[in-house]
């Protein structure tokens, strides 16, 4: 296994990269693509399968592709997580690392996101055996995307991913538009009515969904959200985004509460979190919990320090560990999300925590240091991308006696690492599985000055 869930292997010394298969398997493969250094394919007949293979456990397993790792067991998943943080912080990074610590596992490897998103279509992806049959299906469909494809969505009968009730409303909003004849998004023209359903979870039992329609027929969306606010009384908030774009985001949007409250709640340690429609919060409630905790461990705050956490999102890091030091300063380029951890700080009393927005390069100047104080440790928890440049060449300037990086994506941190190795030592190596079935590794390192 190797990066974004593919298998290597070799063929006359040229490395093929090979999708949909297990370490272990013999295959024929179809090259599709070829380039100097390396060729792509796909298996087009199995001779033999590997023994760390599982059965799938869902139908729409291999052509969602929201499961990719479905067909190997849990433990292999975790092997190949850890080896995953190994290779990439030796290769990429070139550090000098201690033992890594073995990887946090989920307790639940089914069920465990608190957030999906499924789109309407009035053309939905035939699978190769509904093709072959020659018969009629229904083209309306409410699923995910195909891996891909912008414009083909399968339709989806059950998914592993969220608790109940989240199937259920699914196929209930489904059964309901086409009885009531309700225009299925068309994905070409941007056009119909329906366009985008998301379900939120929490841990405390609320229970968000917000419907996405194309235009303020208000017939229509009463109808349907009066018929959900019957069929699941367990909705705490249910709201609507009347969204004719050219794409499903809706952060520039004005997003109207019909029922409940126009938010939901996550809790940890005693904490709640406030969340909105447009807010981010992980989408593993019960492993978010574990990542802070290992996070917050790894920053060994003794009461008196001052803290930033860069990348603060709405301030759940920030307001995690407050309690645990003298001062957090957040920072994050988003508006929206620092007024979420403003208020998150609010609702909580927690009374020192600072705020902060903007685009991090630009903001964390030495003039902000001078005003607020050099920092005694860094939380830094970027986006895919890691951080840039500037950034890190920001905090070797700092240079605080401890830095903790929380990254979602080992290679990106690996490089930020071999440029903050300059000043820094790496002292633990903490990978968390946010995602089961998926190759997706979150992971925690810890830096102390030299």
């Amino acid at each position: 296994m190797v990066a974004e869930g593919n298998c290597l292997a070799r063929h006359e010394n040229r490395v093929v990269f090979v999708k949909g298969v297990a370490p272990g398997d013999v295959v024929d493969v179809r090259i599709t693509k070829q380039k100097k250094s390396f060729w792509e394919g796909t298996p087009i007949r199995f001779v033999s399968y590997s023994d760390l293979r599982v059965e799938p456990f869902c139908e729409h397993f291999g052509i969602c592709g929201g499961c990719k790792w479905q067909h190997i067991s849990y433990d292999t998943q975790l092997h190949y997580k850890q080896k995953q943080v190994k290779d990439n912080l030796q290769r990429i990074g070139k550090l000098e690392l201690p033992t890594i610590d073995p990887i946090k596992g989920s307790d639940k490897t089914t069920y465990y996101r608190n957030k999906l998103e499924y789109t309407f279509t009035d053309n939905a992806w035939l699978t190769t055996e509904q093709i072959k049959s020659g018969n009629e299906f229904d083209r309306d469909a409410l699923g995910f995307h195909i891996p891909g494809r912008f414009d083909k969505i399968l339709d989806i009968k059950h998914c592993y991913l969220q608790a109940e009730p989240s199937n259920g409303i699914r196929l209930s909003v489904k059964k309901y538009a086409k009885e009531h004849q309700l225009e299925f998004n068309n994905l070409y023209r941007i056009e119909g009515f329906l366009r985008n359903l998301i379900i939120r979870t929490a841990n405390t039992g609320d229970l968000m969904v917000i419907l996405q329609v194309y235009h303020d027929d208000q017939e229509k969306i009463t109808g349907l959200l009066d018929f959900l606010h019957q069929a699941f009384p367990q909705i705490t908030s249910l709201q609507y985004v009347v969204n004719n774009k050219g794409n499903e985001t809706f952060h520039d949007l004005n997003v109207i509460c019909y029922k409940g409250e126009p938010y939901i709640h996550e809790e940890m340690e005693g904490l709640r979190f406030r969340v909105g429609p447009k807010s981010f919060y992980q989408t593993n409630s019960e492993q978010a919990y574990e990542l802070y905790r290992l996070t917050r461990e790894m920053a060994a705050l003794t009461g008196s320090e001052l803290v930033y956490d860069l990348y603060t999102g709405a301030g759940t890091i920030a307001n995690f560990v407050a309690r645990h030091c003298r001062q957090v300063i957040g920072i994050e380029y988003v508006p929206s999300a620092i007024e979420d951890a403003k208020l998150n700080s609010a609702i909580n009393n927690v009374s020192n925590t600072q705020f902060y927005a903007g685009d991090l390069k630009d903001v964390l100047t030495a003039e902000f240091v001078q005003q607020h104080g050099k920092p005694e440790v860094i939380i830094t928890d970027p986006p895919r991308a890691g951080m840039h440049p500037d950034v890190v060449a920001r905090l070797l300037e700092i240079n605080p006696q401890r830095i903790v990086y929380v990254s979602c994506n080992p290679a990106t941190q690996a490089r930020d690492l071999e440029l903050l190795s300059e000043k820094y030592t790496v002292t633990r190596v903490q990978p968390v599985d946010m995602f089961p079935q998926t190759h997706h590794v979150e992971n925690i390192v810890a830096l102390e000055a030299k």
